[in-house]
C-alpha cells in the first residue's frame, strides 16, 4: 500500500507541476504563465478544456471552466437574440445604461394592443419611470449634456471613443462645480471639442459651431476654462489631422493626399507653421497638392468643404510650395 501511494503521489505531481510548485511556494505570476518544464509560453486548449505548454505539450492545467454561454451562434443577429445580458455600461449615459426602460408600444407581449384604460396606465408609468430617472438637478444636467454630446458628435461623424471622453470630461467638471455661471451647451460643446483634439480627430471651431446651439464665442471661452481648471493634456492641432476627412470629402485622389502631406512636412521644418491655423494650413496645402497632382479643384470648393476663407488659402498655399522649393529633400 505504501508503494501505492508513492507511485499515486509521483503522478500526480507529473500531471500537476503547477499545484507542486504552488505547494513549496515557490514561482512567480511571471513564471505562472510560463511552462515549468521548459519555460516556454502556455495555450489553452478550449475545446480540451486544458492549459498546454505550445512547446514540450505538458498538461499543466485540466478540467478548466468554461465561463462562456451555453448556447451557440453562427451569427451577430443571432447572438443578440440569444442573449440574456444588457448593454454594457457607458458614461454617455447620465445613468451609465444601468436603468431600465419602458418601451413606447402600447403591446402586450403577443403583440395585441392594449385597452384604452391600460394605454393610459403605461403613459403613466413612463412618465413616473423618466422622473425617477433624473430625481436631482444634477442627474438632469447630466442627462442634458449627454445628450448634447451625443447629438453634435452624430453630426460632426465623431466616433464613440470621442463621445465617452467627451462625457467624462464634462463629468469632471460637474463634480469640480466648474458649471455655475455657464451654459450647459457651451460646455457640452467644450467637452466634445477638448475630447476630439486628444483623440487626433479634431474639428475646427467653425464646425462645432456649425452644430453647437451656443455661438463661437461662447463654447471657445468655456474650452480654455475646461483646458485650465482640469489640466487637460490638448497638444495644437496637426493640420495632417484634417487631410484625410478634407480629400475624401473633396473626392480627390490618395496622390494629393501624399503631396499635401509632403508639403506640410516641410512646413513644419520651416516653421511655417507657427502661429497659422491648423485648418487653414490643411485646405492651402490640399489646394496646392491638386495643382501639382494636375487635378481640377477651386479654391472656392476647398474653402467651402474646409470652411476656410479664399484669401487664407492663396496665402497659405504660396508660402507652402515656398518653404517646399526652400527646403532639400531629406535623404
Amino acid at each position: 500500500m505504501a508503494h501505492r501511494n508513492d507511485v499515486a503521489t509521483t503522478e500526480n505531481r507529473t500531471r500537476n507541476p503547477r499545484a507542486d510548485r504552488e505547494e513549496v511556494g515557490e514561482g512567480t505570476d511571471e513564471e505562472a504563465d510560463a511552462c515549468p518544464e521548459c519555460g516556454s509560453s502556455l495555450v489553452t486548449d478550449e475545446g480540451r478544456a486544458e492549459t498546454v505548454c505550445s512547446e514540450c505539450g505538458i498538461v499543466i492545467e485540466e478540467d478548466l471552466v468554461d465561463r462562456g454561454p451555453e448556447w451557440r451562434a453562427f451569427d451577430a443577429k443571432e447572438k443578440d437574440e440569444k442573449s440574456r445580458v444588457g448593454a454594457p455600461t457607458t458614461r454617455t449615459m447620465h445613468d451609465k445604461g444601468l436603468s431600465t426602460t419602458i418601451g413606447w408600444r402600447d403591446e402586450d407581449a403577443y403583440g395585441r394592443a392594449l385597452s384604452s384604460r391600460k394605454r393610459e396606465r403605461m403613459k403613466r408609468l413612463r412618465t413616473w419611470d423618466e422622473r425617477f430617472r433624473t430625481k436631482t438637478a444634477r442627474e438632469r444636467n447630466l442627462k442634458q449634456a449627454l445628450g448634447e454630446i451625443d447629438r453634435m458628435a452624430s453630426a460632426l461623424g465623431l466616433p464613440e471613443n470621442v463621445r465617452e471622453t467627451a462625457s467624462v470630461i464634462y463629468r469632471r467638471a460637474l463634480e469640480d462645480d466648474l458649471l455655475p455661471g455657464r451654459s450647459i451647451e457651451a460646455m457640452a460643446t467644450a467637452s466634445l471639442y477638448a475630447a476630439a483634439r486628444q483623440a487626433n480627430t479634431p474639428r475646427s471651431l467653425d464646425e462645432c459651431a456649425t452644430v453647437s446651439r451656443v455661438d463661437q464665442q461662447s463654447f471657445a471661452r468655456a474650452y480654455r476654462y475646461i483646458v485650465s481648471e482640469l489640466g487637460l493634456a490638448v497638444e495644437p492641432a496637426d493640420p495632417e489631422s484634417y487631410l484625410p476627412r478634407f480629400v475624401s470629402d473633396l473626392d480627390l485622389s490618395d496622390e494629393v493626399e501624399r503631396l499635401a502631406r509632403d508639403l506640410l512636412e516641410a512646413a513644419k521644418r520651416e516653421s511655417v507653421h507657427s502661429g497659422k491655423s491648423p485648418v487653414g494650413l490643411a485646405a492651402a496645402s490640399i489646394y496646392a497638392a491638386a495643382l501639382l497632382s494636375n487635378e481640377q479643384v477651386t479654391q472656392s470648393a476647398v474653402g467651402e468643404v474646409t470652411e476656410v476663407s479664399e484669401v487664407t488659402i492663396r496665402n497659405r498655399y504660396k508660402e507652402l510650395l515656398d518653404a517646399a522649393d526652400d527646403v532639400p529633400a531629406p535623404a
